[in-house]
């Protein structure tokens, strides 16, 4: 399972990653050496990806002078007509309490903000059974300050029905052991008609939501699904994205005030 089983980061057992400066500059773009998982750069692209924080723990985080070994989860802003819409795993938001997304977050600092998480869309096949097809969820961000986190961070095309394989992606996200990004750059393989796999290693608990990008900007993917992401560090999964993603993408972008209410604000 590839969400920290806890809000808190597990902060033993770092893993040191060993990779040149000039792999770490192209993976950190995408697309770059294929299977080598480097520290993604600062980048306008990995502003996009953000960690999710139980509300509760980050102003615990916060007070003491940062957000370090809070996060638990990974999310993205995808493009809708709203601007405030987050892609993650359906596991990271189920049963979950109030929440924020701190997009770019970067050694317990929150470059772009604080996002409260207003609203939430999990599809039936989740709430009815924790069907692993149906491993994706939106959120609705709140704003900050007047404006929308798409408009602060930009946002990827959450985008349906393409061919597995058919491109490299790029898998950006964050360990519950670490306070910076991770991201990996490969080509995903069928599982089955319904799962898609990708080798990447060291993506471990915390990085269950993490997009999977293609060279066209395009969301393909979200780490969760088979095994809620993967039972092992060097191989994660993805629902393949068809019909029912397509259809809550729908709901969630053209109706801000469904789905369930978060009751919390930053």
């Amino acid at each position: 399972m590839k969400r920290s089983p806890r809000p808190y980061a597990a902060l033993l057992g770092l893993v040191l990653l060993a990779a040149t400066s000039a792999s770490e500059s192209a993976a950190g773009d995408g697309p770059g050496p294929l299977g080598v998982t480097v520290v993604a750069r600062a980048t306008s692209g990995a502003a996009r990806v953000g960690a999710l924080f139980d509300a509760d723990d980050a102003d615990d985080a916060a007070g003491a002078g940062g957000f370090a070994g809070a996060h638990f989860c990974t999310a993205s802003v995808v493009h809708s007509p709203h601007r405030d819409l987050l892609v993650t795993a359906a596991h990271c938001l189920a049963g979950q309490g109030a929440l924020v997304f701190v997009p770019g977050y970067r050694d317990g600092k929150a470059p772009y903000g604080v996002w409260s998480v207003r609203r939430d869309f999990l599809p039936d096949g989740w709430g009815e059974g924790r069907d692993e097809d149906s491993d994706v969820a939106f959120a609705v961000a709140g704003e900050v300050g007047g404006r929308r986190v798409e408009d602060v961070v930009g946002a990827g095309r959450f985008v349906t029905r393409t061919d597995v394989g058919a491109t490299d992606v790029t898998v950006t996200g964050y360990p519950d052991s670490r306070e910076t990004p991770l991201t990996c750059t490969n080509r995903p393989r069928r599982l089955s008609r319904t799962q898609q796999r990708i080798d990447c290693p060291d993506f471990s608990g915390g990085t269950s939501g993490s997009p999977w990008v293609n060279g066209y900007g395009e969301v393909v993917g979200v780490l969760g699904g088979h095994e809620e992401g993967g039972a092992t560090d060097d191989v994660s999964y993805s629902v393949v994205l068809g019909a029912e993603a397509a259809a809550l993408y729908r709901e969630a972008s053209s109706d801000p005030r469904g789905g369930q209410e978060r009751r919390w604000t930053v």
